[in-house]
C-alpha cells in the first residue's frame, strides 16, 4: 500500500486549512493543520496556525495551538504558542516561548480512567 503525504515545499506560501493523513511543511503555511497521522515542520519552514495532529516534529519556526500525543522540538524550533500532549521532547537549542501541558492522557482521557480502575 502507498504512503500518502502531502508536502508544502519550500517555495510554497499556503493559507487555509489542511487535513489529511501525514504532512511535511518546508515552506510557509498559516492557518489550520488537523491530521490523522504526523506533521513534521522543516527546518526553515514558517507555520502560523491551530494544529491538532498525531505526532509532531518541528525544525522550523511554530506559532499558534498545537495538540499532538507526542510533540518533538528539534534542535532548531522556535517555538511561540501552547502546547498540549502526552509526551514532549526538546532537544538542546531549541527555543520554546508559551504555555506547556504534558502528561499522560492529555489526549486521551479514557485511557486514565481505564489505568485508574485497574
Amino acid at each position: 500500500m502507498e504512503e500518502k503525504l502531502t508536502i508544502v515545499d519550500a517555495a510554497a506560501r499556503v493559507e487555509g486549512k489542511l487535513t489529511g493523513k501525514d504532512a511535511r511543511i518546508l515552506g510557509r503555511f498559516e492557518g489550520e493543520i488537523q491530521l490523522t497521522g504526523r506533521l513534521q515542520i522543516g527546518d526553515g519552514a514558517e507555520v502560523d496556525a491551530r494544529v491538532k495532529v498525531e505526532a509532531c516534529e518541528i525544525g522550523g519556526r511554530y506559532r499558534g495551538q498545537l495538540e499532538a500525543r507526542s510533540i518533538v522540538l528539534l534542535e532548531k524550533a522556535r517555538v511561540e504558542g501552547s502546547l498540549s500532549s502526552e509526551t514532549l521532547a526538546v532537544r538542546e537549542g531549541a527555543q520554546l516561548d508559551g504555555e506547556v501541558t504534558t502528561g499522560a492522557g492529555r489526549s486521551k482521557p479514557e485511557l486514565v480512567a481505564k489505568a485508574g480502575a485497574a
